[in-house]
């Protein structure tokens, strides 16, 4: 069972160096879930004389005032043989055989927290304490509570020590020493008032009687040792401190224990609970309790520390990887994801994620509609077709078929259309920007870099500029070749006049009459209508060729081109992380390494069972 406190020192030390100790953090606290005790009590109740006892060394600050003004966490280890020593973990390499120095390191360590003023700091001390004459057991001696601020503290000193008490001990894993005088009323006991508030029913609650030797003659705490007044669910410890006589002559603590299981032995009043009075009983008594409340918790510790872990591993994906120093790690994180920004467009594109099909709409509904509104029938009015064929001919009427007249007319036609290939461009332009912003924001590791955010986005953006150029240059291409050579083919099993029962050799002004001019608007439009049906086909193909296909292949190729030739402060702007990032990735990374380290070894002590 020894190897239970000390998995739960291991943790507490761990905690510490994190900067985890109980206090409000944004990260995940593993400290609130250990069980630790916690020795509350008001300023003179003897407090220190307890833990000295206990410890069996003289080693805490002394002195008038507030003198405990860090947490101390206290763990005590029992050693079978050799010469008793400390440690703290702020000295790491530095073992004391001397607790004198002991007690300096403790004052010195405050003023460094502190500074030299006498206010108090929620970041503990660890002490570790090695001797054959103590049993394994970790304490936490908080500040003293007071109800009067001295010179030189803040106003607010009363309340902030209960604050600091209160967040001990008001967790449901926290074990309270009460330490009160027997010499005072126990009905104002600062320590059993405040035990009382955070737990009503004494679940969690040691009482420990001090200076039972001073009380007044005629008196006794009999009634309150056999659990008749003030009664906990477990029984009340007296215990007996050494005087501050003893204190000033450094009376040996060994010696102070063996007069108080004397005083107990042979105290009429008392004689019959010595058995379960006195230092030495209360530090076993509290060992086997401590161990008991871990070996409870080890279980909820697990899965907490399980569920913890993949929260942190979780969150650490959510904020990436960090950043490379070197040029060559720099230019491959970019690289990297600049691949997963491209990955993303072409999912869109390909189907994986929405926003695709929207291109198809462009070809299916937006292009044919722009050309049904193009109204060839209304261009092809009987006045207009005069018009044009009239000027065709010029100063030499036509002789069989007006063909000039017909070239104009289908070019006047056709070169309306360029408008609605123009537009279908813009339209699929318009939606793969759409595309590229999508993708932008859906690239978790872009979010982690603004800089590179928008200089991919602008990239991305400029590519689909070039090639929506190339696409407007290539489809205007189509119509306009349409416009430039017809199809002999068409007109070649037209009908002639003669078949219809024409008379070539009318005169000028019956060639130009309704009958025939709409014979040729009719023509006209059979043809335009044919060129648009081949043009709602090429034109979609054209586009997907020259924009959609072209922005799957290379849309960030000349970026990536450009970025090979940049240096590596180049680079590093352009992966100008948060700071505030860097440094919740850094936390995040350490308690990780916090919680594997607990996995590993409350699962050897678990198996160990």
């Amino acid at each position: 069972m020894e190897n239970l406190i000390s998995l739960v020192n291991k943790l507490q030390r761990a905690c510490t160096a994190l900067g985890d100790h109980g206090d409000e953090s944004a990260l995940p606290t593993l400290w609130d879930s250990l069980p630790a005790i916690a020795v509350v009590g008001g300023q003179s109740s003897g407090k220190s004389s307890v833990l000295e006892s206990i410890v069996g060394k003289d080693f805490l600050p002394r002195g008038a005032g507030i003198v405990t003004r860090r947490p101390l966490v206290l763990q005590l280890h029992r050693i079978n043989e050799g010469k008793e020593y400390a440690e703290f973990m702020h000295l790491p390499k530095k073992r004391f055989t001397d607790f004198a120095a002991v007690r300096q390191e403790i004052s010195d360590e405050t003023d460094r927290e502190t500074g030299r003023s006498k206010q108090i700091s929620t970041v503990p001390i660890h002490l570790s304490i090695y001797s054959p004459n103590v049993v394994n057991l970790t304490l936490i001696d908080l500040p003293g509570l007071t109800k009067v601020a001295i010179e030189g503290q803040s106003e607010t000193i009363v309340q902030d020590i209960e604050n600091m008490v209160r967040s001990y001990i008001e967790k449901p894993n926290c074990i309270i020493l009460a330490i009160s005088p027997a010499n005072q009323d126990l009905a104002t006991s600062d320590a059993i008032k405040i035990a009382r508030e955070v737990d009503p029913k004494g679940d969690r609650t040691f009482g420990v009687l001090t200076k039972i030797d001073l009380m007044d003659q005629g008196t006794d705490a009999v009634d309150i040792l056999e659990g008749k007044a003030y009664k906990l669910q477990f029984p009340w410890i007296g215990v007996v401190n050494r005087s501050q006589a003893d204190i000033n002559k450094s009376v040996d603590m060994i010696a102070a224990r063996r007069r108080e299981r004397d005083y107990f032995q042979n105290s009429p009043e008392y004689s019959h609970l010595a058995h379960r009075m006195g230092s030495e009983h209360l530090g076993k008594v509290l060992s086997k309790h401590l161990e008991t409340v871990i070996k409870s918790r080890i279980p909820g510790l697990q899965s907490l520390i399980n569920k913890t872990i993949m929260e942190l591993e979780g969150e650490l994906n959510h904020l990436g990887k960090p950043i490379a120093t070197d040029a060559g790690g720099k230019l491959y994180t970019t690289m990297e994801i600049c691949r997963a920004f491209d990955q993303n467009f072409r999912e869109h594109l390909d189907g994986v994620r929405a926003g695709g099909e929207k291109i198809y709409g462009v070809f299916d509904n937006q292009l044919p509609a722009a050309l049904k509104r193009l109204h060839f029938d209304k261009h092809l009015s009987i006045e207009n077709i005069r018009k044009l064929i009239t000027e065709a001919d010029g100063y030499q009427p036509h002789l069989i078929a007006p063909e000039q007249g017909y070239r104009r007319l289908i070019e006047s036609c056709l070169v309306s259309i360029r408008g609605p290939a123009e537009a279908a461009v813009d339209g699929v332009h318009a939606i793969l920007k759409g595309i590229v912003q999508k993708a932008l924001s859906e690239t978790q590791e872009l979010k982690q870099y603004p800089t590179l955010r928008v200089e991919v986005g602008n990239a991305a953006i400029e590519s689909l500029e070039r090639m929506r150029e190339e696409s407007k240059r290539a489809t205007l291409q189509l119509v306009d070749m349409e416009c430039g050579y017809l199809t002999v083919e068409f007109f070649r099993k037209l009908p002639q006049d003669g078949e219809k029962g024409g008379n070539p050799t009318h005169s000028l002004l019956d060639r130009y009459n309704d009958s025939y001019l709409r014979r040729v608007g009719s023509n006209v439009l059979q043809y335009v209508n044919m060129t648009c049906a081949n043009l709602r086909n090429s034109i979609p193909k054209s586009i997907v060729y020259c924009q959609v296909r072209e922005a799957k292949r290379s849309l960030l190729d000349y970026f990536f081109t450009e970025l090979g030739r940049k240096e590596a402060r180049q680079l590093s702007k352009l992966l100008d992380e948060d700071p505030a990032v860097v440094q919740r990735r850094t936390n995040l990374a350490k308690r990780l390494e916090l919680y594997r380290s607990a996995q590993h070894e409350i699962e050897a002590v678990a198996w160990s069972k």
